[in-house]
């Protein structure tokens, strides 16, 4: 069975519960990546409802605006953590679901480019198993640009940001993480909106959407389902193994 990502054949399944710690969200995919990359672990597929995030790139906390923009974050509920993968600052809550794809390889930099491409067809596909119309591509303005953005579209007309995917390679390994915004879209825009004026970068907060917004009753549920049956016409999915909170 190929992959369109060219990775294994099989893949652990890990469902965590919801949890508050975001933190520790955040640093489970990392502690998963690196027992990938040392051998104690297999490939893993690991799915989890985000506390409530802005999720800032490393430039961004290099920024003036940067306390500023973090003060933001708490005054609308959401806790500012810097990620090891690249991008702007980016936003996501429980109406969100987190996908981290963990595989070994022995050169993990020679494939990012095409696992950038084929995980953005992917999701565009996932999306279009709910009945949402999406297409892959950057939305002039968007927060968190990026290449590789799935949109939804409306009438052919790219309107809302729906997934935002990024990646970690360390030697002997990689861990692509996609953050599917599918519930409650106001929240994320208006958090985004004081963290990027308080940045001082630019954006169109028409970019900020959820596939709700044009499937109104799509629910996370049910895109975790739709996400789990693409993985299998490709994959093979162990068993979930019992998860922890994170």
């Amino acid at each position: 069975m190929s992959t369109p990502w060219g990775g294994e054949a099989e893949l652990t399944l890990v469902v965590d519960p919801p949890a508050g710690d975001a933190a520790g969200q955040l640093d489970r995919g990392l502690e998963l990546l690196r027992d990938v990359a040392a051998g104690t672990r297999a490939p893993t597929l690991r799915v989890y409802r985000p506390s409530p995030t802005v999720a800032f790139g490393q430039r961004d906390a290099r920024l003036d605006g940067f306390r500023g923009a973090s003060a933001a974050s708490r005054a609308h509920g959401y806790e500012p953590l810097i990620r090891r993968a690249g991008g702007r600052a980016a936003a996501y809550h429980s109406g969100c679901l987190v996908v981290d794809h963990i595989e070994p390889a022995s050169d993990a930099v020679a494939g990012t480019r095409t696992r950038f491409a084929a995980f953005g067809d992917f999701f565009a596909g996932v999306l279009a198993d709910v009945g949402v119309n999406a297409g892959v591509g950057e939305i002039p303005g968007e927060y968190c640009p990026g290449e590789f953005s799935v949109h939804g579209l409306r009438d052919t007309v790219p309107t809302f940001k729906l997934v935002g995917t990024a990646q970690r390679v360390v030697a002997g390994a990689w861990l692509f993480s996609s953050v599917l915004i599918i519930e409650d879209s106001a929240p994320l825009r208006a958090v985004l909106t004081d963290v990027y004026a308080a940045l001082g970068l630019p954006w169109r907060t028409s970019t900020a959407g959820a596939a709700e917004d044009l499937v109104p009753g799509l629910r996370v549920d049910g895109v975790q389902e739709a996400v789990l049956s693409a993985y299998r016409t490709v994959v093979h999915l162990d068993t979930p193994e019992a998860s922890r909170p994170s």
